[in-house]
């Protein structure tokens, strides 16, 4: 086995060449972008994916190793979902701005100490959405600035909980379920 090797100018019997393309659906959040890409056996297909502007991750650790979570009804599934604090990333903004400003606007709470942890893709085969996880630790309680149509409660589990919730399928949300393992390895310092 040789080394990974992700650029797809270095992999040219895997790269799919855009041909032509149009946008389809542009709403104000998510647009919907519709190619004819040329598959590395000359072929031509069809691409439809969504276009997103990226998202951050907060994981809120307190000093005695609880972490600040959320209960939100997400439309699309029809349920109260369990998750860490999230939001999307306005033109422009720095990540980690992106991040200061969702914990405090859903939860009330600053940081002090913020540190990055990595980037996930979590719908590869159809849409071009990163989120960027932080660990923010040193919190300190303030009060939310919820947007208009946001409704959302805050409560604190441990992570043992978290795990157990993502084992049983209370948590199946990707950006908390990979949160969750990445709390369970900065706790234990194996990461």
């Amino acid at each position: 086995m040789g080394k990974l090797i992700l650029d797809p100018q270095a992999n040219p019997h895997l790269a799919e060449i855009k041909v032509s393309g149009e946008q389809v659906y542009s709403g104000s959040f998510l647009k919907i972008e519709k190619d004819i890409v040329r598959l590395p056996d000359s072929k031509q297909v069809t691409r439809e994916y969504i276009k997103h502007p990226g998202a951050v991750v907060i994981l809120p650790l307190f000093d005695d190793d609880t972490v600040l979570m959320e209960r939100q009804f997400r439309y699309p599934l029809n349920q109260v979902f369990i998750e860490f604090p999230a939001g999307k990333i306005d033109p422009d903004e720095d990540a980690l701005v992106c991040a200061k400003r969702e914990l405090f606007e859903e939860t009330g709470y600053t940081a002090t100490d913020w540190r990055y942890l990595c980037t996930i893709h979590n719908a590869i085969a159809y849409s071009d959405e990163h989120l960027d996880i932080f660990l923010a630790k040193g919190l300190i309680a303030g009060e939310a600035q919820l947007d208009e149509e946001e409704f959302l409660e805050i409560f604190t589990a441990t992570i043992p909980e978290l795990l157990e919730w993502v084992k049983t399928g209370k948590i199946t949300d990707v950006k908390t379920v990979i949160g969750s393992f990445w709390l369970e390895k900065v706790i234990a310092e194996n990461w």
